[in-house]
């Protein structure tokens, strides 16, 4: 019996080439081709922001981040109990009555203390224009 050394050699380095491959997929993440179907380019191009869109995200996150700026600011203004009430009801979404349960109090008492607080925390910014 004899074999053909170059069928030995071709085969081996097919499947070392078959293996490479396996290996770039997995490392780059590249499980299909953009040219796998017919809709995956444009499925592509059109969930990629534009540069208007970069540019308005980039804007919208500077505004978001002077506003949380402002919020500390106007925090600081009120006393610790009525931040901590409008923080839990305004930015954790909090109702009344589970803040009241929470701190165990009355929901009025809660209610009075964002009341107030939300009004001291205006009026800080009313004179500071």
């Amino acid at each position: 019996m004899t074999y053909d050394i170059d069928a030995v050699i071709t085969a081996s380095s097919a499947m070392k080439e078959m293996y490479n491959y396996d290996r770039r997929v997995r490392c780059h993440k590249a499980f299909y081709s953009l040219d796998a179907f017919e809709w995956t380019e444009k499925y592509a191009l059109e969930h990629s922001p534009s540069a208007e869109e970069i540019i308005l995200m980039k804007e919208e996150q500077a505004t978001h981040e002077k506003l949380l700026a402002m919020l500390d600011e106007a925090f600081s203004v009120i006393i610790p109990m009525q931040a901590r009430r409008i923080h839990a009801r305004y930015i954790l979404g909090k109702k009344l009555i589970e803040i009241a349960a929470e701190e165990g109090v009355s929901v009025s008492v809660v209610q009075q203390a964002v009341k107030s607080g939300s009004k001291r925390m205006r009026n800080y910014f009313e004179k500071k224009k």
